[in-house]
Formats: C-alpha cells, sequence, structure tokens
C-alpha cells in the first residue's frame, strides 16, 4: 500500500508544480497576479470539482510538507528584509508594520469574536494570520501594476515583514490554545520562550553558514552552487531544529536567519538570491494549489453572514483605516492610500499556518475526545472549522478581487504614473521633482553623495544611491522603462556623460539635461540632447518678470493653482471637431493655448480642426486642466 500510494503521490507532486509553472507563465502572459490562477487550479482540482486531490492524497505527509515550505518561504522573505532600508523608508512604512499591524490584529480579531460567536483565542489567532499581507501576492501585484516607487516600496516591506512577525504571533497564540494558558504573563512567557529558541537556534545558523560562506573553501568551480545549497539546507535546518527544541519555534528561526544572513557582506548573495526565489516560487506553486484543492466549501458556507461580514470589515473597514492612519502627513496621495487600502490581499503564510494549525487542533481533539473529554475536544474541532474558513473566505475573496482586480483599480483610480529618472538630488533635482510629483508622476532622484540622500529621503523623495553615470545604477534605478530622464547635476561632463548612456543605452522618450555653463550648450545640443542652460533660464525668467510681471506671476503658479500641460490628442470623439465644437466640452477655467502638428506649432483659431495624435497645450487652473487631460487622452 506504502509503494502504491508513493507511487500515485509522484505524479501528482510533478503536475502540481508543471500546473504552477504554467500559472506562472500565464501571469506573464496575461498581466494577472499568478495567485490568481494557482488558487482557481487547486480548486479546479479537489474534491469539490474534478476530484483529482483530496485530503487523503497525501497521507501524513502533508503537515511536514507544509511546514517545510512556510520554513523556506518565510526564510525568502526575512532574506531580502535589509535594516538599511528600512531605517530609509518613509515613516509610513514603519507604521504600516507597527501601528496598522496593531489596528488589523485587534480589528479582525474582534470582527470574528462578534461576527461569529468564535472564542476569543481563536478570534485574535486568526487576526494575528490576517495581518500577513505576504510578498508572494504583493510581488506578482507590482509587476502587472507600476505604481510610484514609494508606494510599491511600502506594500513590499508591509508584505515581507508582516509575513514574519504575523506568523510568530499566530504560533504563541496557538501554543496558548493547545496549553490552555490564559494569563499575561503565562503568554508573555510562551511568546519568550518560542522566540528565544528561534532567535538563538536561527543565529546560531546563521553564524555557521556565514562562516562556512566567508571561509571555507566551497571548490572555485562549483562555489555559487555549493553556496546556494548550503542556504537552503541551513534554512530547512534552523526550521527543524528550533522546532524540535520547543514546538513551533521554527518560524521564528527561519526567519532570524534570513534577517542576519541578509543582512551580511556573504558571497555570492545575487545567486543565492536568486536560487531562492526560484525555489520559493515551485514551494508557493505547490503550496497554493494543494491547499486550495483541499478547501471544503462547507466550511464556507458554514459561515454565512457572519463570515461575510468579516470579510467586508476585513477589506472595506480595517484595510482603509490602517492605510490611511498609517500614511498620514506623508508624500502619499488620497489615490494612492486608496489603491494601498484596496490592493491587500492575504497570502500563502495565512494559508499554510492556518492548515498547519487546523490539523494540531484536530489530533489533538481526537486525543481529548478517546480521553472522555468530548466537550474540549468539540470546541477545538469547530475552533479548526472556524480557522481554515474563516482564512481561506478573506484569501479567496481578496486574491480574485484585489489582486484579480489591481490593474483596473490603479487605472480607476490614476496610479500609474510616468517614471522620470533625475540624476542629482540637489536643490534643482529636488525641485523639479516635487513639481513632477504635485502632478502624479513617479519620480526617481538618484545621488552619489549620502549626505544630499539622506536629506532628500527626509523630504519624502525615493533616492537611489549611487553614480548616475553608472549604467548598472541607472539600470538599477529603473531607467529600462523609464520615458524620462534628466541630468540635473552641477556637473556639466557628468550631465553629458549621463544623457549618451541614457540614450544609447535605455532609449526614453526624451533625455534632458541641465548646462550650467552657457557655453557648453552647443556641445550638448550637437548630441541630440535637450537641454537648459542655468543662466540663460534666470536671464529669461528675471525679464519676463521685467516685461510681462501677470504671466510670471501665474507661471510660478504652476503646479499649485495653475498648470500647463502638453497632451496627445487620442479620444475618439474629439478628432475631426474643430475648437469652436470642443471648447465648451472641456472644463471651465482651462483653454487650448497651442496645437502641434508635424513638427508645426501654431495658436490655433475657432475653425482649427483636431486630428489624431495632434498634441494640443492645455492652460488653466490646475485641477481643470488635468479633467481635460483625461477628456482629450482617455487611457
Amino acid at each position: 500500500m506504502a509503494a502504491a500510494g508513493g507511487a500515485n503521490l509522484i505524479p501528482l507532486v510533478a503536475a502540481i508544480i508543471g500546473i504552477g509553472v504554467v500559472s506562472q507563465v500565464l501571469s506573464d502572459r496575461f498581466r494577472v497576479p499568478s495567485v490568481v490562477f494557482l488558487i482557481a487550479s487547486g480548486i479546479l482540482l479537489g474534491p469539490e470539482v474534478l476530484g483529482i486531490i483530496s485530503p487523503d492524497s497525501f497521507g501524513n505527509a502533508l503537515q511536514a510538507i507544509v511546514g517545510l515550505s512556510v520554513a523556506i518561504i518565510v526564510f525568502e522573505g526575512a532574506f531580502h528584509i535589509r535594516i538599511d532600508k528600512l531605517r530609509e523608508a518613509p515613516a509610513a512604512t514603519f507604521r504600516l508594520v507597527t501601528i496598522g499591524a496593531a489596528i488589523s490584529f485587534v480589528g479582525t480579531g474582534l470582527v470574528v469574536h462578534y461576527a461569529l460567536g468564535a472564542p476569543w483565542a481563536v478570534s485574535f489567532l486568526v487576526g494575528a494570520l490576517l495581518v500577513a499581507t505576504g510578498p508572494t501576492v504583493i510581488a506578482p501585484i507590482l509587476e502587472v501594476v507600476p505604481v510610484r516607487d514609494r508606494v510599491g516600496a511600502a506594500l513590499e516591506t508591509e508584505g515581507i515583514v508582516n509575513d514574519v512577525t504575523a506568523a510568530i504571533v499566530a504560533v504563541v497564540i496557538f501554543e496558548a490554545i493547545l496549553e490552555g494558558v490564559t494569563s499575561p504573563n503565562a503568554l508573555v512567557t510562551l511568546f519568550a520562550e518560542r522566540l528565544g529558541v528561534g532567535v538563538v537556534v536561527g543565529a546560531i545558523v546563521a553564524g555557521t553558514l556565514y562562516y562556512a560562506l566567508q571561509y571555507v573553501d566551497l571548490s572555485p568551480g562549483n562555489a555559487p552552487q555549493n553556496a546556494r545549497l548550503l542556504v537552503l539546507a541551513g534554512a530547512l535546518v534552523s526550521y527543524a531544529v528550533a522546532d524540535f527544541v520547543a514546538t513551533e519555534a521554527g518560524i521564528a528561526a527561519v526567519a532570524t536567519a534570513g534577517i542576519l544572513l541578509g543582512n551580511a557582506e556573504v558571497p555570492y548573495e545575487k545567486e543565492i538570491s536568486a536560487f531562492k526565489g526560484d525555489i520559493t516560487l515551485l514551494v508557493l506553486s505547490f503550496v497554493f494549489i494543494a491547499l486550495a484543492a483541499l478547501l471544503d466549501f462547507e466550511s464556507l458556507l458554514a459561515l454565512g453572514i457572519g463570515g461575510l461580514a468579516v470579510v467586508a470589515a476585513v477589506a472595506l473597514v480595517i484595510r482603509p483605516l490602517l492605510v490611511f492612519v498609517s500614511a498620514r502627513g506623508d508624500r502619499f496621495t488620497r489615490s494612492e492610500k486608496l489603491f494601498m487600502s484596496f490592493v491587500g490581499p492575504r497570502g500563502i503564510i495565512p494559508a499554510s499556518v492556518a492548515t498547519l494549525f487546523a490539523i494540531a487542533f484536530r489530533e489533538e481533539a481526537t486525543r481529548l475526545a478517546a480521553e472522555g473529554m468530548t466537550q474540549q475536544a468539540a470546541v477545538l474541532n469547530e475552533g479548526a472549522s472556524i480557522l481554515v474558513g474563516t482564512v481561506f473566505l478573506v484569501i479567496l475573496t481578496t486574491v480574485l478581487f484585489e489582486a484579480g482586480l489591481a490593474r483596473q483599480i490603479a487605472e480607476y483610480l490614476d496610479v500609474i504614473p510616468m517614471r522620470v529618472l533625475v540624476i542629482g538630488g540637489g536643490k534643482v533635482g529636488r525641485a523639479l521633482a516635487e513639481r513632477l510629483e504635485d502632478r502624479g508622476e513617479n519620480v526617481v532622484l538618484i545621488e552619489q553623495d549620502q549626505e544630499v540622500v539622506q536629506t532628500a529621503r527626509n523630504l519624502g523623495f525615493t533616492v537611489h544611491h549611487g553614480d548616475g553615470a553608472d549604467t548598472d545604477v541607472l539600470r538599477s534605478a529603473g531607467a529600462g522603462n523609464a520615458k524620462v530622464v534628466v541630468a540635473a547635476t552641477g556637473d556639466d561632463d557628468v550631465n553629458l556623460l549621463v544623457s549618451q548612456l541614457a540614450n544609447s543605452k535605455f532609449d526614453p522618450e526624451n533625455v534632458l539635461a541641465r548646462a550650467n555653463n552657457p557655453d557648453n550648450v552647443e556641445a550638448f545640443e550637437e548630441l541630440g540632447v535637450r537641454t537648459i542652460s542655468s543662466t540663460i533660464a534666470t536671464a529669461q525668467a528675471l525679464d519676463n518678470y521685467i516685461e510681462r510681471p501677470t504671466m510670471s506671476n501665474w507661471m510660478g503658479e504652476i503646479g499649485r493653482s495653475g498648470d500647463v500641460q502638453e497632451v496627445e490628442v487620442t479620444a475618439e470623439n474629439l478628432v475631426g471637431r474643430t475648437i469652436r465644437e470642443v471648447g465648451p466640452e472641456l472644463p471651465s477655467g482651462c483653454l487650448v493655448a497651442l496645437v502641434s502638428r508635424n513638427g508645426d506649432t501654431n495658436v490655433p483659431d475657432a475653425d482649427f480642426t483636431l486630428q489624431e495624435g495632434d498634441r494640443i497645450t492645455i492652460i488653466g487652473g490646475r485641477d481643470a486642466v488635468r479633467d481635460a487631460e483625461r477628456l482629450v487622452h482617455p487611457e
């Protein structure tokens, strides 16, 4: 029988991994997060539809498989937590993983208790698990929705950090339920024991791996491969040892090992990171499909209206509340806060850990029932059903609606900006970035001076530390998908080199350069670089204030009360119509000042007929110009 079971298990596991890889390919092809395909595949393969996978398919191995998978996933997330990045992150990001996590934990626990009538301990166990959004669902969303860097960084950091902290808190509550712990002092002791064992084991494993990677000869020909295998083995060993010493301490151990090793200067870090990413992808595919296949629709239906109330509260009340509280006072726009509020799907950590806990609850319930303690056994079985049902209902709903519709939500809220790279984080670069960001653009500053970097970050700008004249630095800052590159340093040689690199290596739509010495303007323009001379621009501005003071005062308000924007005509309902006909449809407080066609720019008269591809300049109040842009160029 064992041999037959093993023979049936091999093709099953192979099929699940194959489907997982195909799901990833489909995700890239259709620009939809892969978790949508993974969950759909699991439900299709499960007993509710085709019946290929059932709770008995994995025998007694499911708990061990899921446990080791969680170890790899948590280690992967912790490995990417960079302490220096956390220090540099905006205040909103720090509040998301502290105040925001607390709001989610307490709010969800209260809703589960009152909506479903669950015991307090089970309610807060669900609350702890549903704190985690997780990089496994956030990263695929950010791959298909290129939001502003500060939004992506906040969501990614929240997912990575909360994955780890939520798992550890949930483990403590779970152990408290099994051991019948209720007093605060006992809870603190339990937390300290699990966390302490995990930290010690994780630190020992991380130290051993660091020593081996730094000082042991790993065979030069196969060193990268051996380094990758060592780290993978270390993650699994830390989980197993800690879990053996103190039950459920393994998650804290792999989290500790991952954070310590990720922040150490270890050889072959890029190879290790890429390898771990591939392994995690396979593990995620397996676990997501396997757990979704084991989903019992009766458990979901049994939650009734109370279950729907929990989902609504988590997604539509608690999540927006914690985002708006955490992001107060930062540079996030209202639309960006709404996007972060409605795109916070739960992922693999809640699903896998809830499954582990449910299995343990039911095993303990079976033991208690055998000893005649039927009432206690019934409570544990009910807790297991509420735990799995609630967690999976929230995961299914948030993944299908929030992850599946993430791009549509982003487009509706208009949070997908043009990426602009500004090389030079000094006063000129920061002033330009502020004006562009105020119009909703995604601006990344590149600066080499650490003091200037810190100043810009303290002001809320996204800054990439490095030499802007280095191709690798430009690439890592996002030059590959930048529409505009601006060389705005105080050194003309640097600006010229940056402009040449941007044009030859990345081919953005526009490359602009600042010429500090007016004598260098000709050299820039001979290379096809659009150039702004600081000296000439200052003289023109002064001349405008002398000869055209009213216009100059109004131009000074551009980006605040007034605005001027150039936009391409793509709206079909405007093509072939005259300015006279289009004018009344424009928002009040703006007008068409210029039209550019085939390189010729003119002030249009009332009978000028618009054609598709015309570039028109709209002038007027800030909000009116924004509305007019959407009317002229709906995409």
